[in-house]
């Protein structure tokens, strides 16, 4: 099962601000904010919600939901969330020459699904996993002539490159991933050259193969460790 949706340029773990593409645009500028629920309880994050917010990343687990409006929703001054829900949102205008071209391809009942797409040689990589289930390259996702496969559970949004061999769109990826309670997690999504640690968010210490580390099929960490990674 496969759906194009409609993308913006960074991801963003924390703030990031994208200046606008308009000159003399007085417009908010792109910016994207992870808010949590901890503990199920309600809270506000302070945002630019002048202009449109939405959904970009769901950070929380499988078991809790993030429903615009129930778990989620916006005031003059932010977002707030509830009920458990944590994820990353994007605010504010998002400039066309950022634009990207998603496509969702989803692997029901652990089967083996297409989704046709347009390729024309373009390459592909994994924006974002939405499925518990992992999806790793080659093994429960792959790309042959115009169409991505999916199986074994794996459900993502994949980000299609640009024809002239020019790259992403969206350029470098920049993720938030963490080890919660001192437990080893894993991210995943597609590196194609590497990753380096961008901003540290832990108090654990951060070091690269020993409570983090990179592959093919993403980041993982360990002891701790919690920081931005941007991701190329």
């Amino acid at each position: 099962m496969a759906g194009l949706l409609s993308g913006s340029g960074l991801l963003c773990g924390q703030t990031a601000a994208t200046p606008s593409a308009v000159a003399g645009d007085a417009g908010p500028s792109a910016r994207n904010v992870v808010c949590e629920s901890a503990d199920m309880g309600w809270n506000h994050c302070k945002a630019d919600t002048s202009g449109r917010v939405t959904l970009l990343r769901k950070l929380s687990d499988d078991d809790t939901t993030c429903i615009r409006g129930t778990d989620w929703g916006t005031d003059a001054s932010g977002i707030w969330v509830a009920r458990g829900c944590r994820a990353e949102f994007s605010t504010g205008d998002q400039p066309d020459s950022t634009a990207i071209q998603l496509i969702r391809c989803e692997s029901g009942n652990g089967l083996t699904s297409s989704c046709p797409v347009r390729l024309r040689d373009a390459p592909v990589r994994l924006y974002r996993q939405l499925s518990a289930f992992p999806c790793k390259q080659g093994k429960t996702w792959g790309v042959r002539r115009n169409e991505i496969w999916v199986s074994r559970g794996c459900r993502a949004d994949f980000e299609l490159g640009l024809e002239d061999g020019g790259g992403f769109a969206s350029g470098p990826l920049r993720v938030t991933c963490e080890s919660s309670k001192g437990r080893r997690n894993r991210c995943y999504l597609g590196v194609t050259t590497g990753v380096t640690l961008e901003r540290q968010l832990s108090r654990a210490q951060c070091v690269l193969d020993k409570s983090w580390g990179w592959d093919r099929d993403g980041i993982w960490v360990d002891d701790g460790c919690r920081a931005e990674f941007v991701v190329r």
